[in-house]
C-alpha cells in the first residue's frame, strides 16, 4: 500500500511540473496571440487592450496558477481562434486518437507475443533467423513512411479505403476501422518489433537460468519449461516496455495523423500551436501528459504484482 501511495503522489507531481513547462513553453514562443487575432493591420495599442483582456500583462506565474485552477475544475479556457471552448474542442477530438492509440496497442499485444514466444522457443531455427531480418528492417522504418507506403499500396492501389477521407464512425462504424487499421499498423509496426525483441530476449535469459535447468532435470521439455516457468518472469520486464510502448505510440499517432488525414489530437495539436492558439495546445498536452504518466503508474503497480521482490524493497 505504501508502494502504491508513493507512486500516487509522484504521479500528482509530474503532472504538475508537466503541466508548469508546458504553460511556460507556450507562452515564450515567438509571436503574440493577439497580433494573430486582430491581423498584422493592428494598432500597437489595439494589440496592448488585446493582451491586456486575455491577461497577458499579468505575471507569469498567475496566470498559470489561474489557468491551473480552471483546468483542475474543468474550465479549459476559450480558444483563441474559434471563440468556442476548448473543452468542447478536445473531447470532439478524443475518440479518433483513442481509437487509433488502442488499434495499435492490440496489434502490438496480438502479433508480439506469438511472434517473441515462437522465436525464443525455435532459437537458431530458419523462422526466428527470419522473424529477426524482419525485425530489424521493421524497427528502421519511420511510422511516417509505413504510413505513406500503405496509402500508396491499399489505398491508390488496390483502393481498399481512400486516403485523406476520413470516415467517422457515426457515419459508418465498418468503415471507420478499415479506414483507422492502416494508420494503426503504420504507429505499431517499430514498437512490434521492438516487443519481440525485448520478448525472446527476456526468455533466453530465463531459460538459462538455474531454476529452469532444475526443470529439465525433473523431466520437464523446453516447451514445457518455457510455457510453465520462463515465460511468467520473462513477461514481468515487458510490461514497463510495453507501458513505454502505449505511451510512444500516443507519440507516434500524432505524426501518422497527419499522413492519413486523421482529425484526432494530434492534427489539433499541431495547427494550435501554430496558430498561436495557446489554451488549446496547453491543454492537449497536459492530457497527453497526463496519460503517459497514469500509464507509467498502472505499469509500476502491474510490475510490483507480478515482481513480490519489489514489494520487499
Amino acid at each position: 500500500m505504501k508502494y502504491v501511495l508513493r507512486k500516487v503522489i509522484t504521479l500528482i507531481i509530474t503532472l504538475f511540473i508537466v503541466s508548469l513547462l508546458a504553460f511556460l513553453a507556450f507562452q515564450v514562443i515567438p509571436g503574440s496571440p493577439a497580433t494573430r487575432m486582430l491581423g498584422i493591420n493592428a494598432t500597437p495599442e489595439k494589440i496592448a487592450a488585446l493582451e491586456s483582456e486575455l491577461g497577458f500583462d499579468r505575471p507569469i506565474l498567475v496566470r498559470y496558477g489561474a489557468w491551473m485552477l480552471d483546468f483542475v475544475r474543468g474550465d479549459w479556457g476559450i480558444s483563441y481562434n474559434y471563440n468556442i471552448p476548448v473543452k468542447d474542442m478536445v473531447l470532439e477530438k478524443i475518440p479518433a486518437t483513442a481509437t487509433l492509440v488502442m488499434l495499435a496497442f492490440l496489434l502490438v499485444l496480438l502479433v508480439s507475443f506469438p511472434l517473441g514466444v515462437a522465436t525464443a522457443r525455435h532459437e537458431g531455427s530458419r523462422l526466428d533467423r527470419v522473424i529477426t531480418v524482419v525485425n530489424q528492417i521493421c524497427m528502421s522504418i519511420p511510422p511516417v513512411f509505413v504510413g505513406i507506403l500503405l496509402s500508396f499500396i491499399f489505398g491508390v492501389t488496390l483502393r481498399v479505403f481512400a486516403p485523406g477521407n476520413f470516415v467517422s464512425f457515426s457515419e459508418s462504424p465498418g468503415r471507420f476501422l478499415v479506414y483507422m487499421i492502416f494508420p494503426a499498423i503504420s504507429v505499431a509496426l517499430s514498437r512490434i518489433a521492438m516487443t519481440v525483441k525485448m520478448l525472446r530476449s527476456s526468455i533466453l535469459e530465463e531459460m538459462n537460468k538455474d531454476y529452469i535447468r532444475t526443470a529439465f532435470s525433473r523431466g520437464r521439455t523446453r516447451a514445457d519449461a518455457l510455457r510453465h516457468h520462463a515465460l511468467r518472469n520473462a513477461i514481468i520486464p515487458v510490461i514497463a516496455f510495453l507501458a513505454v510502448t502505449a505511451a510512444e505510440l500516443v507519440a507516434g499517432s500524432i505524426v501518422v495523423e497527419q499522413v492519413f488525414a486523421v482529425p484526432g489530437l494530434g492534427r489539433l495539436l499541431l495547427a494550435s500551436i501554430s496558430g498561436r492558439d495557446f489554451p488549446v495546445a496547453q491543454a492537449i498536452v497536459v492530457l497527453l501528459a497526463a496519460w503517459v504518466v497514469i500509464v507509467n503508474f498502472i505499469a509500476d503497480v502491474l510490475y510490483q504484482y507480478m515482481d513480490p521482490r519489489i514489494r520487499i524493497q
